[in-house]
């Protein structure tokens, strides 16, 4: 198969061969290590998770319903559990069947996130797998700060055959969002996509800034369903994780879209953000084209961790290819 016809299943696993290297190598040498399932047996299992970047508190319960589970089917042997450890990795990471709603309703989506991570990228992204499935989307430039964001975002609307409002350096981003709400209303679109300024050393103007925005689309679309996407680059790790939480602070997250997770060893990022911060991963990105994102799937993700053949996952990936 030719390299730009590959499924994304297949470009998934690919792009998580370093964070397989990184985890699953440990967790199969203690499989193959352990004669019996003991504590010195959980301990070592949980080292390897954690230091894989998926966290304590994902650990703590993967761990805990591994447990359960060998309990309750009196599992002696070690090698026999792995399957049930993958399992208890996929339901950690099961996103809720509503996740999606707000491609079903009439929509406002902002995405942020601090500069670098790819948050124009996947508002340009999301914007053409939202028109292709038959969306009428609008794209708002409210990233007024950096120079050249403007021009970037046009370049993807571009690209998504999608409009823009926006884009003006040094232009009010509240005014954006009015002139972006006001112009979704009159044209009847489904989903405006916000693009904002991904700033986080000056948390007071950030906080303030969203807040302004947040009370215009209150004011002047009170009926539209909200959806606030912060995008964290999966190769920073433990770093993602601080970024999410500050945004947190000053914004409703109701979703993560994690990107660079081609060539990443930190892509266990993905099992922790969800378990610490109680918000999803809804969309993942493995490269540069619009194909590359993609809605988070747990089982596809986990088969592609383990490098698990076949199954859902392939199948899933293989269609969206």
């Amino acid at each position: 198969m030719a390299e730009g016809r590959k499924g994304f299943f297949a470009r998934l696993k690919e792009g998580l061969t370093k964070t397989r290297n990184n985890i699953v190598r440990g967790i199969d040498s203690v499989f193959s290590g352990f004669s019996a399932i003991d504590d010195d047996f959980y301990e070592e299992l949980e080292e390897i998770l954690i230091m894989g970047d998926i966290g304590v508190n994902a650990t703590a319960q993967i761990i805990s319903r591994l447990k359960s589970q060998i309990k309750e089917e009196h599992i002696k042997e070690p090698q026999a559990c792995k399957q049930l450890l993958i399992d208890s990795i996929k339901e950690q990471m099961r996103v809720d069947e509503n996740a999606y709603d707000f491609q079903k309703r009439q929509s406002i989506v902002m995405v942020i996130g601090v500069n670098g991570v790819g948050k124009t990228t996947s508002v340009g992204k999301l914007a053409g797998k939202l028109k292709d499935s038959g969306k009428k989307v609008l794209i708002a430039a409210a990233d007024t700060f950096r120079a050249a964001a403007g021009d970037q975002l046009a370049e993807w609307a571009r690209r998504a055959d999608v409009p823009m409002v926006g884009g003006n350096e040094g232009a009010d981003p509240a005014s954006v969002v009015f002139d972006a709400v006001n112009a979704a209303k009159a044209r009847g679109v489904d989903v405006l996509l916000i693009d904002t300024a991904g700033r986080l050393h000056n948390k007071k103007n950030l906080m303030e800034e969203l807040r302004k925005m947040n009370r215009i689309i209150d004011r002047e679309f009170p009926d539209a369903y909200r959806e606030n996407l912060i995008v964290l680059d999966g190769t920073t790790g433990q770093n993602a994780m601080v970024q999410a939480r500050e945004f947190g602070e000053v914004a409703d997250l109701t979703g993560i879209i994690l990107t660079k997770m081609d060539g990443t060893a930190k892509g266990g990022i993905a099992v922790a953000i969800q378990s610490e911060l109680q918000v999803p991963v809804k969309y993942i990105g493995v490269g540069e084209t619009i194909d590359d994102l993609q809605e988070f799937d747990s089982d596809q993700f986990v088969n592609a961790l383990f490098d698990v053949e076949g199954g859902d996952g392939e199948k899933a990936g293989e269609d969206e290819a």
